[in-house]
């Protein structure tokens, strides 16, 4: 067991959830809510860390699978009513996000368009913000070391809410908690954390020490996916892939790209419901093929330390999605080619855009769109 300080600190390792009494009290959380969703419930990940925490806790489950503002505002509500003075949560990337956006509106005044990135929130969103302890149970979106938030407001935009003070003031990530998770989530949130690691790494803006880690964490995820595929209770893969997904969380500082424009702005549809992690996979070869011609470097950088030959890792990862049962294309998940313009819209806005390889035209993203359409 390990304990990092790095943008916040964490606690790593098996075991390591019986640090959360010590983290609150430091903290001075002494009535926390608690934010989680039903699956977690129902996979028993809730009860494992309801001996470390007070008796009788505001509890909010009602977290849906894409954060929603009516959702967030529901649960600050409750942590006002019940004087609640932080936040545990525990889950994926959705309730770590509503977790953050509680953090901010219950420390902060208005409404929560105004904080977004794209609205010039970075600077609104101050130290005020309401202690947040993260516990992950998937090893993919690497939010309990995020400083960002994705959330679906009324209007149907999904916004980011960006600044270090959302970053969680404590990570307490135990591999034991992703024991037994079923194959395809294995997957799909391992494919998510990858394709964090790449992007960041290809990110044009200058962080070599980013760098050093982002690669790191793809080394880790390329060669323990599988073996945590096909069998979930493989402690040793499970570890590496939360260490991997640890370590692309904490580079999103550097900035990621045109996945992330593409996913985030599929998230935000009405319909279908999409899965982020799943979505990051399917685009992650066409958005690598795109971008090559722009860092040749480092992408060659990227096959040596994966063991692919050079040039080969588009189709590398292909393989490895055929691999891992990912989806062939979004009109699988039901995205009909009518809604490609309204995707390619919200892409160009969305905060990730600025720092791909490649400024992407609508016209290019609309072709990475329809080479994944299937």
């Amino acid at each position: 067991m390990a304990v990092i300080a790095y943008l916040t600190d964490i606690e790593f390792g098996s075991g390591s959830l019986a640090q959360l009494p010590g983290r609150m009290e430091r903290l001075r959380i002494s009535r926390p809510l608690l934010v989680s969703d039903h699956g977690v419930v129902s996979a028993g990940l809730v009860d494992k860390i309801v001996p470390f925490l007070p008796e009788d806790l505001p509890v909010f489950l009602d977290v849906p699978s894409n954060p929603t503002e009516a959702a967030t505002l529901a649960a600050v509500e409750l942590y006002r009513n019940k004087g609640c003075d932080g936040v545990v949560v525990i889950g994926g990337g959705s309730p770590v996000d509503l977790a953050k956006g509680v953090a901010l509106l219950a420390t902060h005044q208005g409404n929560l368009a105004r904080y977004a990135l794209i609205e010039g929130g970075l600077e609104k969103i101050t130290a005020e913000v309401a202690p947040v302890i993260a516990i992950p149970t998937t090893a993919g979106t690497g939010a309990e070391v995020g400083r960002a938030a994705l959330i679906t407001l009324e209007d149907g935009r999904k916004l980011g809410f960006v600044s270090p003070h959302l970053i969680p003031k404590c990570a307490i990530c135990d591999p034991e908690l992703t024991m037994g998770m079923p194959p395809g989530l294995t997957a799909a949130t391992a494919l998510d954390a990858l394709s964090h690691c790449l992007e960041t790494y290809l990110s044009p803006r200058d962080n070599a020490p980013a760098e050093a880690i982002a690669l790191d964490g793809a080394v880790r995820i390329w060669t323990h996916v599988r073996a945590a595929f096909h069998d979930g209770s493989n402690l040793v893969a499970r570890t590496a892939l939360m260490m991997g997904a640890l370590e692309g969380g904490l580079m999103f500082q550097k900035g990621l790209g045109a996945i992330h424009a593409l996913s985030h702005a599929m998230g935000g549809l009405k319909s279908p419901n999409l899965h982020h992690g799943t979505l990051n996979a399917i685009l992650l070869p066409a958005v690598m093929a795109i971008n090559r011609p722009m860092a040749e470097p480092k992408f060659e950088r990227i096959e040596a330390v994966l063991g692919i030959e050079t040039g080969g890792l588009v189709g590398a990862l292909n393989d490895l999605n055929h691999e891992l049962g990912i989806p062939i294309g979004l009109k699988t998940l039901g995205v009909k080619e009518e809604q490609l313009s309204l995707i390619v819209e919200r892409a160009l806005a969305d905060h990730s855009h600025a720092t791909n390889p490649l400024p992407l035209t609508p016209d290019e993203y609309r072709q990475v769109l329809l080479a994944v359409m299937h």
